[in-house]
């Protein structure tokens, strides 16, 4: 039986589109896909979400190996990216409907320490019973000590969780340890119809 909802952040609550990220605050555009792979799937990002980097670490190490033309855009899209994340407004509703049936919310989202700066942006984390952010734990997922490191924090039993999430890597790990879930695209008609289909009653 399902008690227990646990959200991802990034495409789940809110839009998080690096391209974007590249049109608004890089010039060059003609630098967007090696920025892109340099800042976005660097692994000084992932340094950053499981907590052991800061950003002006971060932004050092990265400047180091990249052209120096670009350095300032580095800084730009590390400093500013959160400051575009509008909030899906259907999610937030689905939240405050299995939040009114009875249901328990978490979060469970890797993401860096800036997320206690910009989390007042996002209106759904006020139904919020709990969050948990990789940063803060020193972990990521879809590591299996992330998933079982929540489950004791919160006092959740697996089999009772509900996790959505954009990544299908995530969702398979997270079955792995014993909670079932979606992999979310966008499309809030598909995920009320699997979680109803799971006896989820909203």
């Amino acid at each position: 039986m399902i008690k227990n909802i646990v959200f991802d952040m990034g495409n789940v609550l809110i839009c998080y589109d690096t391209r974007k990220y590249i049109d608004l605050y890089v010039e060059d555009k003609g630098d967007g896909d090696l920025l892109l792979k340099e800042v976005f799937g660097s692994k000084e990002w992932l340094s950053m979400d499981r907590g052991v980097m800061t950003s002006e670490e971060a932004i050092k190490s990265i400047c180091n190996r990249i052209p120096k033309r670009i350095h300032e855009d580095v800084e730009k899209l590390i400093n500013n990216w959160h400051k575009d994340i509008p909030p899906y407004p259907e999610v937030e509703e689905l939240v405050k409907r299995v939040k009114k049936a009875g249901y328990k919310v978490y979060l469970l989202s890797n993401t860096s320490v800036k997320y206690h700066q910009f989390k007042v942006n996002i209106p759904a984390l006020r139904y919020f019973d709990g969050e948990f952010i990789s940063a803060d734990w020193k972990l990521l997922k879809p590591e299996k000590e992330i998933f079982l490191t929540f489950y004791h924090h919160f006092k959740l039993k697996p089999e009772e969780c509900y996790f959505i999430d954009d990544s299908p890597a995530n969702i398979i790990a997270a079955n792995k340890t014993g909670m079932i879930g979606f992999v979310y695209n966008k499309n809030i008609d598909k995920l009320i119809e699997d979680m109803l289909k799971n006896s989820i009653k909203i």
